[in-house]
């Protein structure tokens, strides 16, 4: 895209800014509602451990292929062929722009706590018209950005994730000095905690609850590995990758384990959310809620950019390889594939118009669509595996490789085998979208035995999806 890399702690950033979006300023709350001290350090350990060994699987295959671009592209074309190459570059662009949307409206309305009233009702929950109008003018001017320059946008994503983390590493500061470890402990076993058939809650439902809500909080781990192209030293993606996912890993588990020895689990499960806001104000008063409130709107506009780069990027990368339309390898003068980012941009406008008009018709698509980042997930892993094994490397890659997967299967699993087999219905778009591409590259359709098994499987799963969507 352009002549001027990405250096190390720009790729960093993208990385942590694209993991901490919306969701952490939430996250206290939603951890408090689900489980106490014991069972979230448990979840944490057991989160930490398979998204460390996700993320050392991004580095692994940077220095094993450094050739491959694209990260979660060029990992899955690699291994499992074409097909499969642009059903996870297809799903993770849907994903990608589809959930960046959801970054404008969560922008808009942080805002509104400071602009409506009762009886005035400017920005409201990010769905009104003057929402829809602000949130159109940032896409196009992130959209002016980006057509400036990749490095460019990376710079101003630099700056603006010190200033999004500033506020949480003050939080986390005031909380060491105003815990109380036996506020902490007094509730470690989660008491008052039910199921949804109103039981008691052991400690094995709480840890699966709590690792039902991180396992979306490191979505964008893969940043640096998707830009990978535009890093001044390929070795830098594997160090970004690591140094980001352990840097936000700490933040989080820091944040949800401090709250709890600030105020009682069971009143922060009662928080309105960003809960992050109500727990600073008990440390530092009422300018705790403006503070964070104003972090959230530059922490999700930072990753709104972020993302912004990678649903630009992955189309490109296919296109040169025959998955996608040739217009999207057009480049404007600043080396920026603008088709890409254009159609990106246009895509980013329908999903806010749609969020302004229908707002639940909105959710459910973001719902079945978030689900598809996951699938690029499992085929890095299991690149990894199927590489270490086929070339027979040190067992450190099998290991690597063998847990990033079972943790990759575990997170699809618990994602929702409903919402999975919805996001079918998405999938058969982009497989008209490849075989038009595919004949307009090669001339021909030129699918390997294996692959048209998996179409014939996508249009068989896609009947009960259909189904259920009508009924």
């Amino acid at each position: 895209m352009t002549t001027t890399k990405i250096g190390l702690s720009a790729l960093t950033a993208l990385v942590i800014s694209s993991m901490i979006g919306s969701g952490i300023f939430s996250l206290p709350q939603n951890m408090a509602a689900v489980a106490g001290s014991q069972a979230l350090l448990i979840g944490w350990l057991i989160t930490g451990v398979g998204i460390i060994f996700l993320g050392l699987s991004f580095a692994c295959l940077a220095s094993l292929r450094p050739e491959l671009d694209g990260g979660v592209y060029g990992y899955a074309r690699a291994g499992f062929g074409e097909l499969m190459g642009f059903l996870s570059a297809w799903g993770y662009w849907l994903c990608t722009t589809i959930g960046i949307v959801g970054y404008l409206v969560v922008a808009f309305e942080a805002l509104g706590t400071f602009t409506d009233q009762p009886d005035i009702l400017i920005f409201g929950k990010g769905n009104t018209l003057w929402s829809f109008i602000g949130a159109s003018c940032i896409a196009w001017l992130v959209y002016a950005l980006v057509a400036k320059g990749i490095k460019e946008a990376a710079g101003v994503n630099l700056i603006a994730t010190i200033v999004k983390v500033f506020p949480l590493l003050l939080f986390i500061g005031l909380a060491i000095y105003f815990f109380d470890s036996q506020r902490f402990f007094a509730d470690w076993q989660g008491q008052g905690i039910i199921t949804d058939d109103q039981q008691p809650a052991t400690l094995i439902d709480q840890v699966k609850n709590t690792m039902l809500i991180t396992l979306w909080v490191f979505t964008g781990i893969e940043g640096a590995a998707v830009l990978s192209k535009h890093a001044q030293r390929r070795s830098d993606i594997g160090r970004a990758t690591v140094i980001g996912v352990v840097i936000t890993l700490l933040m989080y588990v820091a944040i949800t384990l401090l709250s709890q020895g600030i105020l009682p689990r069971a009143e922060i499960a009662e928080m309105p959310n960003p809960s992050m806001a109500g727990i600073l104000t008990s440390m530092m008063g009422n300018w705790g809620k403006v503070l964070i409130t104003f972090c959230l709107i530059v922490s999700v506009l930072s990753s709104y950019l972020s993302w912004t780069l990678y649903a630009t990027e992955i189309p490109h990368l296919g296109a040169k390889n025959g998955v996608f339309p040739p217009s999207f390898t057009k480049l404007n003068q600043h080396n920026v594939p603008h088709f890409s980012l254009l159609f990106t941009t246009l895509t980013v406008q329908l999903c806010l118009f749609l969020v302004w008009k229908t707002g639940n018709s909105y959710e459910t698509l973001l719902l079945i669509s978030t689900s598809m980042i996951l699938i690029p997930y499992l085929l890095v892993g299991g690149f990894l595996l199927k590489y270490a094994l086929q070339h027979n490397l040190h067992w450190r890659y099998k290991l690597v490789g063998g847990i990033a997967t079972l943790y990759a299967v575990w997170i699809v699993y618990a994602a929702g085998v409903e919402y999975l087999l919805l996001s079918v219905l998405l999938y058969l778009p982009g497989v008209l979208l490849f075989l038009y591409s595919q004949r307009k590259f090669l001339g021909k359709w030129q699918l390997r035995g294996y692959e048209k098994i998996v179409l014939l499987l996508l249009i068989i799963l896609a009947i009960p999806a259909f189904l259920q969507q009508i009924n």
